[in-house]
């Protein structure tokens, strides 16, 4: 039987900081788009981000552990979202100090010292949902097979083959 166990902390973190670069450059690039009509998609983000992403999901990961069974996933999704702006600005106002925050939500109608804005609340909102129910979930699935030999990509790794977090056997 092959060695299979779950995906270490820092490889979740890591999973998840690379998922919310990507997200912000696609979301970055979008409002552009909705806003000033450009055609050039230009998304952007911060190294910031990585760190900011990652640990915040990790967290939001512990707190869906914790919750799953006893509130309701809209009831969940607020409390991620309060977290992501309670988190959002923590971080801001610690890289303020080092003029290093890369937003600034200042040109916002109901924007909080240029660090959080309500006018992204049903983003945020939307973002935690496809969060716990796509990736905290399917990354939660994801296994190592410590006993897995390199072998040519589409290959089985040996008589057992992961597929889909089970051990296949033929």
């Amino acid at each position: 039987m092959a060695s299979v166990e779950p995906l270490t902390a820092l490889s979740r973190w890591y999973l998840y900081a690379i998922h919310g670069y990507f997200c912000e450059v696609m979301f970055t690039a979008a409002w552009e788009f909705v806003v000033n009509f450009n055609w050039k998609f230009p998304g952007v983000t911060s190294v910031w981000a990585l760190f900011i992403y990652g640990t915040s999901i990790l967290i939001v990961e512990r707190m869906y552990l914790r919750l799953r069974a006893r509130c309701p996933l809209l009831l969940r999704c607020l409390i991620y979202t309060l977290w992501t702006y309670a988190w959002e600005f923590t971080t801001g106002l610690i890289l303020r100090q080092f003029n290093a925050c890369p937003w600034d939500y200042s040109q916002f109608d109901f924007d909080f010292m240029g660090l959080i804005t309500l006018e992204y609340a049903v983003p945020w909102f939307c973002g935690a949902l496809i969060m716990e129910q796509f990736i905290i979930r399917n990354t939660l699935r994801l296994r190592f097979d410590k006993d897995a030999e390199p072998g040519e990509p589409g290959e089985p790794a040996g008589p057992l083959a992961l597929a889909n977090g089970h051990i296949k056997t033929d």
